[in-house]
C-alpha cells in the first residue's frame, strides 16, 4: 500500500517514514505543499498524510485543488492545531480524518487503516469504462463492441488500474507495490510481461486503446485510430 508524506519537519517526517515502512507501507516523503500537490496530481496513492502547516502551500489548499480535479485519494490531516474551526475546516475541505499533533503511532496508524479500509469498502462502478473498452469488475471479463475475453487476476489488476483514472502515468513501482506486493521478489521486468500480456489481448478483441509507455515513467492507456 502506497502513501504520500507531506511533513515539513524533517526529523518527524524521516520518524514517520520508518515507522510506515516497518508496518509494510511505501512512502514517499515531501516537505513542502508544492511538491505534495505534484506528486498526488502525477501519481496513485492509496492515501495521504498532509501537515496543515507547510510552506508553499499550506495542507488546506493542497487538499482543496485535489477534490476538485475529482482526485478521491483518502487524506489523513496531520497538525499542531487543535481548535474546533481549524478541524471544521479541514473535514468541509474534504479530508477524512484529522489527528492533531502530538500523537501516539499506534493511533496514526490504526487512523491510517480505517481511512484506506473506508476506500476499499466505498461502492465503486461495477464497470469501468474507457475508449471502445469495458471491464466488469465483477467478473473480470473485457469487453470491445461484440468482442470479449476473460482476464487473469494480474492482469485484471493492471488494466483495473489504468482505467481507473485514464490519461494518468502510473510508474512500474506503483504497479509493484499494488499487485505483487511491497515485499515481493517478483522482478521489475514482470510488469512488463504482463503489459506485453493485456497488449495482445487488446489487438484480440480489435480494440483502438493501446498501453503506452513513457519512458522511465510508466504506462498509461491512449486511444489510436486503429490498425
Amino acid at each position: 500500500m502506497r502513501l504520500l508524506l507531506a511533513e515539513d519537519e524533517r526529523e518527524l517526517s524521516r520518524a514517520l517514514v520508518t515507522i510506515l515502512k516497518h508496518n509494510n507501507y511505501s512512502v514517499d516523503a515531501v516537505y513542502n505543499g508544492e511538491d505534495a500537490l505534484d506528486y498526488l496530481e502525477t501519481e496513485l496513492y492509496d492515501g495521504a498524510i498532509l501537515d496543515i502547516m507547510m510552506p508553499k502551500l499550506d495542507g488546506l489548499s493542497v487538499l482543496r485543488r485535489i477534490r476538485a480535479k475529482g482526485i478521491t485519494v483518502p487524506v489523513l490531516l496531520l497538525t499542531a492545531k487543535t481548535e474546533i474551526d481549524d478541524r471544521v475546516a479541514g473535514l468541509d475541505s474534504g479530508a477524512d480524518d484529522y489527528l492533531p499533533k502530538p500523537f501516539s503511532t499506534k493511533e496514526l496508524l490504526a487512523r491510517i487503516r480505517a481511512m484506506t479500509r473506508r476506500k476499499s469498502d466505498t461502492v465503486t462502478d461495477n464497470v469501468l469504462s474507457y475508449g471502445d473498452l469495458t471491464l466488469n469488475r465483477t467478473t473480470c471479463v473485457l469487453t470491445c463492441g461484440s468482442e470479449s475475453l476473460p482476464l487473469a487476476n494480474k492482469e485484471y489488476q493492471m488494466l483495473e488500474m489504468l482505467m481507473e483514472i485514464p490519461g494518468r502515468v502510473i510508474s512500474v513501482d506503483h504497479l509493484m507495490d499494488k499487485i505483487w506486493g511491497y515485499d515481493s521478489e517478483a522482478e521489475m521486468n514482470t510488469v512488463w510481461v504482463y503489459i506485453s500480456y493485456l497488449r495482445k489481448k487488446l489487438k484480440t478483441i480489435n480494440s483502438k486503446v493501446r498501453i503506452k509507455a513513457m519512458r522511465n515513467i510508466g504506462y498509461t492507456l491512449e486511444v489510436g485510430e486503429g490498425d
